[in-house]
């Protein structure tokens, strides 16, 4: 299962239940295109448990900065619409992992 792109329109929708993985990106950050397919593989190890989303900063500067989105790559976690985890900057799988483990997943 791929990672789904969140608009401004629908992210608080895709958020507000369950345990999100929010991966905020750019096309032209190095980091990103580093993070990305470890962020498709977990939405395919995690389907039916975590929804994986993406939003591409440059297409959605409001979410980026509403979210506090200084620097790119980060990865939030939602769990019912609530923060509760935040990772910034790549730290491989076992980075996102861990943040997972924030969830109970």
């Amino acid at each position: 299962m791929a990672a789904v792109h969140f608009t401004k329109i629908d992210f608080d929708e895709k958020i507000k239940t369950g345990v999100t993985l929010v991966d905020f990106w750019a096309e032209w950050c190095g980091p990103c295109r580093i993070a990305a397919p470890v962020i498709e593989e977990l939405s395919g190890e995690y389907a039916g448990k975590v929804n994986v989303g993406k939003v591409d900063v440059d297409a959605e500067p409001e979410l980026a900065g509403k979210y506090g989105v200084m620097s790119i790559p980060t990865v939030i976690l939602y769990k019912d619409g609530l923060e509760i985890g935040r990772q910034v900057g790549f730290a491989g799988k076992p980075g996102y992992l861990q943040l997972l483990q924030k969830a109970g997943v």
